[in-house]
């Protein structure tokens, strides 16, 4: 399900870890030609954040591949004591959109598909307006024109199969309420189930479910062993899968995943939980390390999950922005700051907190991923534009 996007510069094996190293101590530091002294400065800040309970999570930087900085805090799982570390995998709510994108763009690499192909090219059962006039690019840019009904967020879902069928359903339930390709949905449902049928297409084309398609053709092929859509059976289980915690009205902060009774006191995403969804799908809730998206990155860069076509396709401008330097692409904005363009995708939900920028004209990718609704992750973006542009933080930041 998608929570939220964060309007940043992008729009945005398990170790005990004991002492220094809980607190922030390098985990990874490796030279880079970029000036010391701003990365050491980023370092602090973070830490800083996290003294303070502003921040639990990782970040990182890392400039054609290498990683440059690597920091892991708080806690991935308070109940049984267990540490964020660099291989913890945090949901990314709608920050894991982008995989869709470059699903479907495979599919056109290969031939089995053209962005201009309407939805009711590949699937059936939609309604005749969409399915004659809303194509494949107006749902990856959020254009379609459409409206659905909000789903139910209160819904505990118990299997893959249900989710699918939710999805299925939904993608039938959808009208067209604007002209396709005249305007943004935003994040109103309608663009939401416009990713639906996007995964659905996939699904058509490919003979394999959405989940095993990106496992097997996005995550295997960029090396991004620590990723997938896991299931809330694995996220009560596995260790290396970082619990959201939740901010209460009392000022507790709870285990979502553990508390599915309980949801967001946030009035923008009220009562929401992001256990109950038991696996994403189109518009949200991947699972990813950090050092999987620098690997992620990589693979766009020396096209080994794109090729360099349509790669540059992938992380090019669609549609102007809200603003002259910031621009909508394939389900991701895309900006220039300080002379470099820079694309990525940030998400939010109850107790999830991600975002990842590629600055492609220099080879850098930031990353930030937080489990806690306390995380200062806007303050952390600013600072991150700061140290791989040079700009000042409140001029690098978009909101």
């Amino acid at each position: 399900m998608e929570w939220g996007s964060l309007r940043g510069v992008g729009r945005r094996p398990l170790l005990a870890l004991s002492g220094l190293a809980a607190a922030g101590v390098p985990l990874v530091k490796v030279g880079e030609p970029a000036a010391r002294r701003p990365v050491e400065d980023y370092e602090r800040f973070v830490a800083r954040l996290a003294a303070e309970d502003r921040f639990s999570g990782v970040v990182m930087l890392a400039h054609k591949g290498r990683t440059v900085l690597s920091r892991a805090y708080g806690m991935a799982d308070r109940e049984r004591g267990i540490r964020n570390h660099e291989a913890t995998a945090f949901n990314l709510a709608s920050a894991s959109q982008p995989f869709l994108a470059v699903a479907v763009l495979q599919l056109m690499q290969q031939g089995r598909l053209a962005l201009s192909d309407t939805v009711g090219r590949h699937l059936s059962g939609l309604r005749p307006e969409i399915a004659e006039k809303v194509t494949i690019h107006h749902v990856l840019t959020g254009t379609s024109g459409m409206d659905a009904p909000m789903p139910d967020w209160r819904h505990v879902y118990r299997s893959r199969e249900e989710v699918r069928r939710h999805h299925v359903q939904w993608a039938r339930q959808a009208t067209l309420a604007g002209v396709p390709g005249s305007g943004s949905n935003g994040h109103l449902p309608g663009a939401g189930v416009g990713l639906s049928m996007a995964a659905q297409i996939v699904e058509a084309l490919s003979g394999l479910t959405f989940w095993d398609y990106v496992h097997r053709n996005v995550f295997d092929r960029s090396g991004m062993r620590g990723s997938g859509f896991y299931t809330r059976t694995q996220w009560l289980a596995d260790e290396r899968i970082a619990h959201p915690y939740m901010l209460q009205a009392d000022g507790r902060l709870v285990d979502a995943v553990r508390n599915l009774d309980l949801g967001s006191v946030n009035p923008n995403i009220l009562g929401r939980n992001p256990g109950r969804a038991f696996i994403g799908y189109a518009s949200g809730d991947g699972f990813v390390t950090a050092p999987d998206l620098v690997r992620f990155a990589e693979a766009l860069r020396t096209g080994t999950v794109l090729d360099r076509v349509h790669a540059g396709l992938f992380a090019g401008a669609k549609l102007p922005g809200p603003v002259a330097t910031s621009f909508d692409g394939y389900t991701m904005p895309i900006h220039i700051t300080e002379g470099q363009w820079v694309f990525g995708r940030g998400g939010g939900g109850p107790g999830v907190g991600a975002n990842w920028n590629v600055y492609p004209d220099t080879g850098w990718v930031g990353v930030v991923l937080s489990n806690s609704d306390n995380s200062a992750l806007l303050e952390i973006l600013e600072k991150e534009a700061e140290v791989v542009t040079g700009a000042p933080a409140a001029a690098a930041a978009v909101r």
